[in-house]
């Protein structure tokens, strides 16, 4: 009898032990192997780990799960508890989400460092209000000019077949004068190799994914802007978290911020190393480019505070004080 009570009492005690722990699903869009998503995965251990396993978050990369312009939803709507998105993909829906990919207002690190301090409140508000909370953000490597001759200033990239892949990279063909061209990444080595396109802009990791080097011939390093991934949660699947877990998530969290800024500068200087070695001429741009850039950047960002209002306004303002 004795023996019965124990063994009963041992599986009620490993009943309550499951019981209390809280499963996750974080749905991301980037390959295992990318920087975000092997970062990911760092934290989730680091979460399970600070929670003393109380909380277990698999993370779900590639699209597996969900594909990127559907995991913020699927957050929000509580089929995922938590996932990463890119914040400039949702700018149609909300203006301020795309502030970090306006070109040229941001050109550095630190610049991007101090765009995502002033934006944070207002991220943090516009989530809140749509039954989220967020986690972290981390920037992509920055963004430059591939061209397959010479581009000492705008006026250089008049009539050159540019790729196009988004809204604002049109934008920015037309104000340049160059013939925007629709280009899908799967397609973009065939499109240079076949010369439907002279030019595009990206980073420089997105050169080594496509061996841009063995088309185009040049990579200006304009660091026209660094889009940030957030890592966002359901409020509801948060609130539920005890005090303990949510510190050790919140922890966890600010740790991946930093660690993962980390990596998209290794990313991003290892990268241009690698179009270097591969014969591709690395360069600043030219005073003049970098000015005519950023007359392209400003009349974009007109038409961006146009759009994004008192908040949009507000935002800008908190960064050129800072």
């Amino acid at each position: 009898m004795k023996l019965k009570i124990v063994l009963t009492a041992a599986a009620l005690a490993m009943g309550a032990s499951a019981f209390a722990q809280t499963k996750w699903d974080l749905p991301a869009a980037y390959p295992a192997t990318n920087f975000h998503s092997e970062n990911l995965v760092q934290f989730a251990a680091d979460v399970d780990k600070a929670s003393a396993g109380k909380l277990k978050i698999t993370v779900h990369a590639n699209g597996a799960l969900f594909k990127a312009p559907e995991i913020k939803r699927a957050v929000q709507g509580g089929q995922a508890q938590a996932g990463e998105i890119l914040l400039a993909n949702f700018q149609n829906e909300w203006p301020l989400f795309g502030v970090d990919g306006l070109p040229f207002l941001a050109d550095s690190y630190e610049q991007s460092q101090k765009l995502a301090k002033a934006q944070k409140p207002f991220l943090e508000k516009k989530l809140a209000e749509q039954g989220m909370v967020l986690l972290y953000t981390v920037p992509w490597p920055t963004q430059g000019i591939f061209t397959k001759n010479p581009a000492n200033s705008g006026a250089d990239l008049k009539g050159v077949k540019w790729r196009a892949y988004s809204p604002s990279t049109a934008r920015i063909a037309e104000l340049v004068g160059a013939q925007p061209v629709t280009v899908q990444a799967a397609e973009l080595s065939q499109a240079m190799a076949t010369g439907v396109i002279e030019s595009y802009m990206s980073s420089g990791s997105t050169g080594m994914d496509t061996k841009t080097y063995e088309s185009l011939k040049y990579f200006y390093d304009t660091q026209a802007w660094l889009p940030k991934n957030a890592v966002i949660v359901n409020k509801a699947a948060f609130d539920a978290l005890d005090a303990p877990t949510k510190q050790a998530v919140f922890k966890a969290a600010a740790d991946a911020e930093v660690r993962g800024l980390a990596a998209s500068k290794k990313t991003n200087a290892d990268s241009l190393d690698k179009l270097k070695a591969n014969g591709m001429t690395v360069l600043p741009p030219s005073p003049q480019l970098k000015a005519d850039m950023k007359k392209v950047g400003d009349v974009m960002l007109k038409e961006w505070l146009e759009k994004a209002g008192p908040d949009g306004k507000a935002l800008i303002d908190a960064f050129n004080k800072s």
